[in-house]
């Protein structure tokens, strides 16, 4: 038996003028995947009665599943039941059960039954009702053409609730049992969508159709999803897995299990293990390295102090520049950010350092020193390492990429690492000044 086609109906003028942006569809996707559905379409309608009876219509007649999210509300704009009610062409009845969710609600909240809380309970005749544990309206569900439609408050909580305890249960018990629902979560630094798929590509060509291959673009990281719908695909995973995560090499962080790491947190992971403390001196990024490894709990036990010297002056009296090298080199010089770093290991006494300096934009830059361009350096006092890289990013993005990149020079460094991250080959910029 094949997977159930599955769909989902957005329903509110928030979110077509934008008022509201959708979350929901992602959060249902995310839950949905749990057990194996994947949601094929999705499609996001004003609260217009004639398109929505109609694209329930639609929907009915090509898929098997569909969730309905938003509309059940006591304004006149909520237009679910009502929808429902004509593409099925049955009446709006009042619901017992509905009735009696409602009236419970009010009694808790000491309000008396409107008119407008009362609409909750008018629902198609014949649906079933899907528990809602903290809104004033249930859900309810029906099928029609051999499609199953579910319909779902909007509000997230409610939602979330709902999905998880109330359908995610029926689901299982309908779906078939060889339906499998099996994803797992690579995190990857460094390598883009592009370059990672080109390389997949070149490497590994037979990549078997059993096995589904995502990604998922953040900011900095990358997020390789390999998902299993079926117990060969499963069989398979491991040692596609394995293959793919060779060619990935040390851009691969590791295996996401519940809550995604960030690059900070792998990094104080990494040092603390190792016993080892670090410290930074930063310029362009402002104390933005500084602020992403105090985001970690626990990270004192490695990290004490960091240094903001955005100036030529606070470079001289904080880490002990020497006005010479400044003069003869410019702030943004691998001479500078060397002595950056130096003085920032012997005012801390840390093991590490990382320390960086470029020139952020939209202004500043010159030919020879383009806005853009950074200089980084890294390691400990005997053994500091250096790299001119130039990022035409604009300001805020281009802060957030050379602190990831600090913070993953160090984890390779920490590593003993010796390839170059793909970062390096294409942004490393010639001018050695």
């Amino acid at each position: 038996m094949s997977t159930p086609r599955l769909q989902i109906l957005l329903t509110g003028n928030e979110l077509m003028t934008g008022d509201i942006v959708d979350s929901n569809s992602a959060m249902m996707a995310q839950i949905l995947k749990e057990v194996g559905l994947n949601v094929s379409r999705k499609v996001t309608l004003a609260d217009d009665l004639n398109m929505l009876s109609d694209e329930i219509k639609h929907i009915a007649h090509h898929s098997d599943i569909l969730i309905i999210n938003g509309g059940l509300g006591p304004t006149v704009d909520d237009l679910t039941a009502k929808a429902l009610a004509a593409a099925t062409s049955t009446k709006l009845v009042q619901h017992p059960l509905a009735l009696s969710h409602v009236s419970a609600w009010c009694k808790k909240r000491d309000i008396p039954l409107s008119a407008a809380n009362a609409k909750q309970a008018l629902l198609p005749d014949g649906c079933q009702i899907i528990a809602n544990k903290t809104g004033s309206a249930v859900g309810f569900s029906t099928c029609f053409m051999g499609c199953q439609i579910y319909c779902t408050p909007g509000v997230p909580a409610e939602l979330e609730t709902m999905l998880k305890e109330e359908l995610l249960p029926q689901f299982r018990a309908n779906l078939p049992k060889d339906l499998v629902a099996d994803v797992t979560r690579l995190q990857v630094f460094g390598l883009g969508e592009s370059s990672l798929q080109t390389l997949i590509d070149e490497q590994l060509p037979s990549w078997p159709n059993e096995l589904e291959l995502g990604f998922r673009a953040g900011n900095p990281l990358l997020e390789v999803k390999l998902t299993a719908n079926s117990n060969k695909a499963v069989t398979l995973r491991s040692h596609w897995q394995e293959r793919l995560i060779g060619i990935i090499g040390d851009h691969y962080l590791g295996e996401i299990k519940g809550k995604a790491l960030t690059l900070a947190e792998h990094l104080s992971k990494q040092l603390q293990q190792a016993g080892l403390t670090l410290t930074c001196a930063e310029s362009c990024t402002g104390g933005l390295i500084a602020s992403k490894l105090t985001e970690v709990a626990g990270v004192s036990a490695c990290f004490s102090s960091g240094f903001v010297t955005y100036s030529d002056q606070m470079k001289k009296a904080m880490l002990g520049v020497p006005s010479k090298v400044l003069q003869q080199h410019g702030a943004v010089s691998k001479a500078v950010v060397l002595e950056m770093a130096k003085g920032a290991l012997l005012k801390s006494n840390a093991d590490l350092a990382i320390a960086v300096s470029g020139i952020a934009g939209p202004s500043g830059g010159t030919k020879d020193k383009p806005t853009g361009l950074v200089w980084l350096a890294w390691g400990s006092i005997d053994n500091l390492q250096s790299q001119c890289l130039l990022l035409p990013y604009h300001r805020i993005k281009f802060q957030h990429y050379v602190a990831a990149i600090g913070l993953d020079l160090l984890r390779r460094y920490q590593q003993n690492t010796t390839s170059l991250p793909n970062y390096i080959i294409e942004r490393s910029y010639n001018n050695q000044l």
